[in-house]
């Protein structure tokens, strides 16, 4: 793709780490998360592909012929799925967004694919009305799956008041059970300690977290849009 060399390279890593974490959850995920892990990942690394800096690497013209065709193919698969699904909608929006960039950068002129592209003969890839449109639709989905990652407000314990009584204040009374019968003894006395905090361990793994996976579709979000801006 055309732009500042350091941008594409950043661009690159960021959807290879995306397609890597997508790799992860596919190893995890149930039948029908699979699928869906697996076009993430086809996503992030065709995008890291795709984003390597045209002064580094200039790709002939078939390579993104060749892109056109794999993404097609995704996308076609995706159109069944994509009327009972909103996320599977997002990843069709997705895979036509990758169609349409390869076939942009296909129809270039020979000179803009010569190592300076757009920025040495002042050709643009793609129409305005198409990239404006993939530039608003991802601009909002940014935003409202960063807005979905935002950390939830958390309720407070409050402390027992003291004016509750002595008895609350110096002593607990409580039924304890024995480990191996389950026969309860009578009241316990005993002084109240702070308690220390409780932790409850995360029964599930890394990759199959939900807001993982957002931080994945907004990495890739935020990477398209810069494909996309440097159409």
């Amino acid at each position: 793709m055309h732009g500042p060399a350091t941008a594409g390279w950043l661009v690159v890593a960021l959807c290879a780490a995306a397609g890597t974490y997508c790799l992860l959850r596919l190893r995890g995920a149930p039948g029908a998360g699979r699928g869906t892990a697996g076009g993430e990942a086809l996503m992030g690394f065709g995008m890291a592909a795709m984003a390597v800096p045209a002064a580094v690497v200039t790709p002939p013209r078939w390579i993104w012929l060749l892109y056109a065709s794999v993404f097609g193919v995704a996308a076609l698969r995706t159109l069944g799925p994509a009327r009972r699904s909103s996320h599977h909608l997002h990843h069709l929006v997705g895979m036509l967004a990758m169609v349409y960039m390869s076939v942009a950068m296909a129809l270039l002129p020979g000179a803009a694919h010569d190592g300076h592209g757009a920025q040495g003969t002042g050709d643009a890839g793609g129409t305005p009305l198409a990239t404006g449109v993939l530039l608003i639709y991802y601009a909002g989905f940014v935003l409202w799956t960063g807005a979905r990652l935002l950390p939830l407000q958390t309720g407070t314990v409050t402390a027992p008041d003291s004016r509750a009584g002595p008895e609350l204040a110096g002593t607990v009374l409580a039924d304890t059970a024995l480990p191996d019968t389950g026969r309860t003894t009578g009241p316990v006395a005993g002084t109240v300690t702070e308690a220390a905090p409780v932790v409850v361990p995360d029964a599930g793994a890394p990759e199959n977290r939900p807001e993982m996976a957002l931080a994945c579709r907004l990495s890739m979000g935020i990477a398209m849009l810069a494909m996309l801006l440097t159409l």
